[in-house]
């Protein structure tokens, strides 16, 4: 389903809807609907959403929304998880990484300036 794929994209991203649906000029509520899957989306909407998430309708259409584990054994019997992951996926992935890395350090630099007042004020 079109619109499980773009909510999968939009969480892989750390969007909420509400960011989509103001992107788009609809309500949380009616975003959350194309989302849901009870209204269709019409190619140009799929464009006005594949703009928002950055990518291309073709990518959006082609998310393979389950990413596939296959868990092999190697000759001692231990197991190795092998993840086989799209381009885009890969890349939803490091934008996330990135996105949560920034964070971390933000919120450091937040504590850190706590930290040193904190200190000051004793």
């Amino acid at each position: 389903m079109l619109g499980q794929k773009i909510k999968k994209i939009r969480e892989l991203k750390n969007l909420t809807q509400e960011h989509l649906a103001i992107e788009l000029g609809l309500t949380q509520s009616a975003y959350s609907k194309l989302e849901s899957g009870e209204v269709d989306i019409p190619y140009t909407r799929l464009e006005q959403i594949a703009k928002v998430l950055e990518l291309k309708p073709e990518d959006i259409i082609t998310f393979n929304e389950h990413i596939v584990f296959n868990v092999m054994h190697n000759e001692t019997g231990n197991g190795m998880v092998v993840h086989q992951a799209s381009l885009i996926e890969k890349e939803l992935y490091e934008g996330t990484i990135k996105s949560l890395k920034e964070e971390i350090a933000y919120l450091k630099s937040v504590l850190d300036k706590v930290l040193l007042s904190d200190k000051k004020s004793k």
